[in-house]
């Protein structure tokens, strides 16, 4: 064994113990949903059920009627993605390509903007969502991530790596804009849309703050703001509490492992190209 090697070793035997540690607990949530109630508040906790049981995620969706929860989240985050794709990805383009009065000030404006803490524009944006009449509406959860800076930063800058020769001469064949960006951009700028829709998916399925303030509804709660209640009528019931939050981690992760390959191109690419 070489000298050089040992570092690499060294690194490896880190990440793989930061790994553990982060999904030690994980582990251990998905056991303690499965054990009969009260097991998991014994002491030392057991670390596997001495009999698994479905018991809790049956209550969870019969008794506590977290299945219209589960459909408000799902609707919330994939209706937000979609609308989120489209209309960053115009802007961004727009900010990239297309030559208008003002461009590079109004950018620069959205890029220092960046720095305002987003808990400080929550109140005028409430007033201003009570003023349309969009309180306790899913459309006033949405607004929230449907154009965030962010995201037309991030499609701006991947755009930017489009020729503009190729979009001269789309042009001069007579395509439409609407057509250069439906057949040219796109396509080219597509990696990083995977990226932002996971990115925008997980944000909104987990978001739990703007929820609560603009829902009022017990019916249109999402899961995590209908698990926080689930939390204050059912303290002692560990196993319960588990099997809500098993419920609410494991979509966020199947859409993250299904784009995690085009997620880390993206942002790889990304960075190149920014």
């Amino acid at each position: 064994m070489t000298r050089r090697a040992l570092p690499a070793i060294g690194l490896h035997v880190l990440l793989a113990a930061g790994a553990l540690c982060t999904l030690a607990p994980l582990a251990w949530m998905v056991s303690a949903s499965l054990m009969p109630a009260g097991e998991a508040n014994s002491a030392p906790p057991p670390l596997l059920p001495s009999r698994a049981t479905l018991e809790h995620y049956v209550a969870l969706v019969t008794q506590l009627d977290l299945a219209r929860n589960f459909f408000n989240s799902a609707f919330i985050a994939v209706t937000t993605t979609l609308f989120s794709l489209l209309l960053n990805s115009m802007a961004g383009y727009a900010f990239a390509k297309l030559r208008f009065r003002g461009r590079e000030r109004v950018f620069q404006f959205l890029v220092a903007a960046l720095v305002i803490p987003a808990q400080v524009g929550m109140l005028p944006l409430f007033l201003l969502l009570k003023a349309m009449g969009l309180v306790n509406t899913f459309a006033g959860v949405m607004i929230v991530g449907l154009a965030p800076i962010y995201a037309i930063f991030m499609v701006r800058q991947y755009a930017l790596a489009i020729p503009d020769e190729l979009l001269d001469a789309a042009r001069i064949d007579g395509a439409s804009e609407r057509r250069i960006y439906w057949t040219i951009v796109l396509p080219v700028i597509r990696p990083i849309l995977i990226t932002l829709a996971a990115f925008t998916f997980l944000t909104m399925w987990n978001d739990f703050m703007w929820p609560l303030i603009v829902l009022s509804d017990e019916q249109k709660y999402t899961l995590p703001v209908a698990l926080a209640n689930l939390v204050g009528e059912h303290v002692q019931d560990t196993e319960l509490m588990m099997a809500g939050s098993v419920l609410t981690i494991v979509p966020a992760m199947l859409v993250f492992l299904a784009l995690q390959r085009a997620y880390v191109r993206g942002i790889l690419m990304g960075s190149v190209k920014g």
